[in-house]
C-alpha cells in the first residue's frame, strides 16, 4: 500500500509521467452518493487528478447504494443533476449515468466492469473515502476489483486510517494498487451539508453556488 505520493514517484521509485506521452489515458472514476456532491468531493479530485496525472475524472453517482439501505436518499436524478452542475466548470470533469441507469443496487465492482469494458485500453483509478476503502474486505467481491482498478483512499488530514488489515490480500499486486492521500477540504461531509439544509442554516461555500439554489429549488432534505 503507498502512502500519499508526494514526491511523484511510482512503483519502485520510477517518476510519474503525464499522460498524452503514449496513447493510453490514465481516467479517475469517482462513485459516491453524492447527496449532496460538496467542495471537499471537488478538491479531492482536482488533487488526484494533479497527483496521477490525470486525463479526466468522471464523477459516478450510486444508483441505488447499497451501502445507504434503511436511509433516505435524494432521487437518482436529482443527485445526477447536482454533480453536472458542481462540475461544469472544470474541463477535466466529466459525470456518468452508468450507475443510475442500471437496474438492481449498485455495487462498484459493477461500475469497474462498466468502465474497463468501454475503456479497455485505459489505466483506471477508482477514487473513494479512505473509511470506505478500510471496510473493502465486505464489498461484493472484492478480489476482483484490484484487478479492474487501482485505488486511491482520501482522508481528511490526522484520520486515523487502519489499513494493515488489506496488506496481505495485497501481496502479489503491484505496490501502488491502493494509495491514500489527505485532502483539507474532506472536513466537509454531505450528512453535515443535509443537516444543514433541513435546520434552515446556510450551505454557501460548502457546495458550490449552483447546488446550493439547486437544493433551495428543489426543496431537498427539507
Amino acid at each position: 500500500m503507498q502512502p500519499d505520493p508526494a514526491n511523484d514517484t511510482g512503483k519502485h521509485g520510477a517518476p510519474l509521467t503525464p499522460s498524452g506521452v503514449g496513447t493510453r489515458r490514465r481516467l479517475g472514476v469517482m462513485g459516491g452518493t453524492f447527496d449532496p456532491i460538496h467542495n471537499g468531493h471537488l478538491v479531492a479530485a482536482s488533487e488526484v487528478a494533479d497527483k496521477f496525472f490525470l486525463d479526466e475524472v468522471i464523477f459516478v453517482p450510486t444508483g441505488r447504494p447499497w451501502q445507504k439501505e434503511g436511509r433516505d436518499v435524494s432521487a437518482a436524478e436529482d443527485r445526477y443533476l447536482m454533480t453536472v452542475i458542481a462540475t461544469a466548470s472544470n474541463p477535466r470533469f466529466s459525470v456518468s449515468r452508468v450507475d443510475i441507469d442500471r437496474a438492481g443496487i449498485t455495487r462498484t465492482v459493477d461500475t469497474l466492469r462498466d468502465f474497463r469494458e468501454r475503456h479497455p485500453h485505459d489505466e483506471l483509478f477508482f477514487i473513494t473515502g479512505a473509511d470506505a476503502l478500510a471496510n473493502i474486505l465486505s464489498w461484493q467481491k472484492w478480489e476482483e476489483i484490484f484487478d479492474l482498478a487501482k485505488f486511491v483512499g482520501v482522508s481528511r488530514p490526522g484520520y486515523d486510517l487502519h489499513t494493515e488489515h488489506l496488506d496481505h490480500h495485497l501481496d502479489g499486486y503491484p505496490d501502488d494498487t491502493v494509495t491514500l492521500i489527505e485532502i483539507p477540504a474532506l472536513a466537509i461531509s454531505s450528512s453535515d451539508c443535509r443537516a444543514r439544509a433541513r435546520d434552515g442554516r446556510p450551505v454557501w461555500y460548502l457546495v458550490p453556488d449552483g447546488v446550493v439554489q439547486y437544493i433551495a429549488k428543489r426543496s431537498l432534505y427539507m
